[in-house]
């Protein structure tokens, strides 16, 4: 019988990665959740600044409806700010209950970076 489904497909081989050989599925989701947080850190900011302006822009011209539309957008940002905020907070209390950095300090282990061929002294 054929195998028509995914199990049989070494991932890392076909597709020339890393991941499936010396890397695992941590590593990809620290990835990307590392990468999650600071796109919306740059989307907060733009929002921040876009906001600020449209307020600025609105109350220059005497638009209420305008600087209306900028205090929301920078009242979203804010409560944007605080869930990313908080989001970031609960993975490093996870980090620091299960002892594991997979955002904060990813491959780091007891301070060693390892290297091919240089294995750090004291692997804890």
């Amino acid at each position: 019988m054929k195998n028509i489904f995914a199990q049989g497909v070494d991932i890392g081989a076909e597709l020339n990665t890393p991941f499936g050989q010396t890397k695992s599925v941590g590593d990809l989701v620290s990835i990307l959740l590392s990468g999650g947080l600071i796109v919306a850190g740059v989307i907060i900011v733009f929002l921040l600044v876009g906001g600020g302006l449209q307020m600025i822009m609105g109350a220059g011209n005497n638009d209420p409806k305008t600087s209306a539309a900028g205090h929301q957008a920078i009242t979203w940002a804010v409560i944007g700010f605080i869930i990313v905020f908080s989001t970031f907070l609960i993975i490093r209390l996870i980090e620091l209950i299960t002892g594991n950095n997979f955002i904060t300090a990813p491959n780091i282990i007891g301070g060693c970076i390892p290297r091919p061929g240089a294995p750090c002294a004291n692997p804890n």
